[in-house]
Parts: C-alpha cells; structure tokens; sequence
C-alpha cells in the first residue's frame, strides 16, 4: 500500500547522507515511498525513506534507504559512492551515482549493481522510465 511521505523525511536522508536526491526520484517517492520498478530483466522493490511519523510508519519504512545503503557497503565490491534504492531479492540492487559535477548530488540515472561481480550498469534515464504504470 502506498503511503505519501512528508518532504522533512527526504530532507533528514539527505542531510544524514550529505547528498541531494534527484527531483524525479523525490517526486515519484513523496506520493508513494514504496513501489516497484521494472527492468527488462527484473521487478524492483523501491527500499522507502524513513519515516518516523506514527508507528505503523516506523515499521513499513524499517528497511529504509540508509539502513540498506550501509548493509550494502559491507560487501567488499558494492561502490563506495552509490546509494541503494531498490532490490530484486536476490542481492542485485539499483542504485543511484552521484553526478560527475558534484559528488554531493545524486544523478537521475538508474544503474544496476551486481552482487556477484561487483558491476554496474546504466538501466534508466531516470525513475520514471521504470514506473509500470
């Protein structure tokens, strides 16, 4: 189920990661924070911002982008610089990148991390190329 976010969450994330998400990943994850992605090999899981508003909250957003990022970055080949948005289940994530101007502001484009090989690769201009709506 869908749940709109409060842009003070988004805002919290960035502050805590020291990055600015891209407007259309912000935009699409204000009116839902949850939801699935589509790539030509795979269905995505969108990983939500954290949101400490009530306690149902709390607990559907427990999986939230920070907390993956850092499970991520445990594994020895996941870059040091990506942030974790989405999983397929079974390790692969799609990240974000931060630009090539300003490593304080993540790209709109969507890239795919591969556990197994450590390998990234572009899959999106942007979210909403992956939305199946």
């Amino acid at each position: 189920m869908a749940f709109p976010i409060d842009i003070k969450y988004i805002t919290e994330t960035e502050q805590d990661l020291g990055l600015t998400f891209p407007d259309q990943f912000k935009n699409k994850m204000l009116k839902e924070n949850v939801g699935e992605l589509i790539t030509d090999d795979d269905d995505w899981q969108l990983f939500p911002f954290f949101d400490k508003s009530d306690k149902k909250r709390i607990s559907r957003t427990c999986n939230h982008i920070i907390l993956e990022t850092k499970n991520k970055k445990e594994w020895r080949n996941f870059p040091n610089n990506a942030i974790a948005i989405a999983s397929n289940g079974s390790g692969n994530c799609l990240v974000l990148l931060p630009t090539t101007e300003n490593e304080r502001v993540l790209g709109d484009e969507i890239f795919i991390w591969l556990h197994e090989t450590g390998k990234v690769e572009k899959v999106a201009n942007n979210i909403n190329e992956l939305i199946d709506e």
